[in-house]
């Protein structure tokens, strides 16, 4: 099976699983007005509405969903690449059957029939939950080894254990590459994902934590995975991020561009332990997912930097978006549209 590279628009008819999620979406964005025959998979008919209509009514819905092999197998005929976005992102207990089924299970479905019917390029996007979290402050890159210990949530194993389902396809001779994005953020849908910390320091959430992750732009991830399917390399993985702040500053960054009052309560680990708890009682009082749970409490304590170099050295002209431009932009969308 030999590799496509896309390197001329037009070339090549590209299938995007998760094409209705906040970054398939902006994957959707970035090929059409490449110029690529794009083809989607949806599980109904709802769109994402911060995607201009005419991008999307240049995109070819399809009905399916990677955990039902036969749409799936459909899907597929006739494409030339596969850029494989659909995941459940969630750091609820309760949601860790579904996050092993379709994380898992489905990459695999993915993975088999893109080798069934010779895909030519796969780009699968996994996560930098997937490499693991240290806690101790330690710069992460693409060699690290994947450790279990108490930092890594439900979320990281389903998403470790779904990218090795992608090195296996690459053993059996499958094109592909792995992108393991930090946390993405921009405007999208603020009742879901990643999104929904716009929503919460727009409502004035209180606490704060001193952990520290990595954050991008979702517009800087969908066009590395697209120039990226467009290179001919194959199998390896490149960590996206773009900047490493801690919690507090892109609260307090998120907080003063919307003009509202600033998180004041530090979550310690004893006070975090405390609040989300409490986030929990209300949920089942409210009926509303709760904003704070244990495993989004844990993170917001460890402190983890994301090494960008490799997918510089490799992409040489791409540039990642100055975090502060990215909040910017994003709460002048949500402001507009949203709030």
């Amino acid at each position: 099976m030999d590799p496509i590279t896309f390197n001329s628009p037009g070339r090549g008819t590209v299938l995007v699983t998760g094409g209705t999620g906040f970054l398939g979406a902006y994957i959707l964005r970035e090929l059409v007005e490449k110029g690529y025959p794009v083809r989607a998979i949806r599980r109904s008919d709802k769109q994402p509405f911060y995607i201009s209509p005419s991008v999307l009514e240049k995109v070819e819905w399809v009905q399916g969903d990677i955990m039902d092999t036969s749409s799936l197998e459909e899907a597929m005929e006739g494409v030339d690449a596969v850029i494989h976005a659909a995941a459940k992102v969630s750091f609820a207990g309760s949601d860790k059957h579904e996050l092993f089924v379709t994380n898992i299970e489905g990459t695999a479905n993915v993975v088999n029939i893109a080798i069934e019917q010779g895909i030519r390029r796969l780009i699968h996007v996994s996560s930098v939950a997937a490499l693991g979290r240290t806690g101790k402050g330690e710069k992460v890159t693409e060699e690290k080894k994947w450790e279990s210990n108490k930092n890594q949530t439900t979320y990281g194993i389903s998403k470790f254990y779904g990218e090795l389902e992608v090195w296996r396809g690459i053993g059996e001779g499958l094109p592909a590459v792995i992108v393991n994005p930090s946390t993405i953020l921009g405007y999208g849908d603020w009742n879901t994902s990643s999104c929904a910390l716009f929503k919460n320091i727009y409502r004035e959430f209180p606490w704060y934590s001193n952990g520290i992750n990595g954050f991008v732009d979702v517009t800087d991830v969908a066009d590395a995975i697209v120039l990226l399917l467009e290179s001919d390399v194959i199998g390896q993985r490149f960590i996206l991020n773009g900047d490493n702040w801690s919690f507090r500053q892109l609260f307090n960054t998120i907080a003063t561009t919307f003009g509202k009052k600033q998180p004041h309560r530090e979550a310690t680990p004893f006070l975090g332990t405390i609040a989300w708890r409490l986030e929990k009682i209300k949920s089942l009082f409210s009926g509303q997912r709760p904003l704070l749970t244990r495993e989004s409490a844990r993170i917001a304590q460890s402190k983890t930097f994301f090494d960008n170099s490799k997918i510089l050295r490799q992409l040489p002209d791409f540039r990642f978006t100055p975090l502060e431009e990215t909040i910017r932009e994003a709460c002048r969308e949500y402001l507009s549209n949203s709030a």
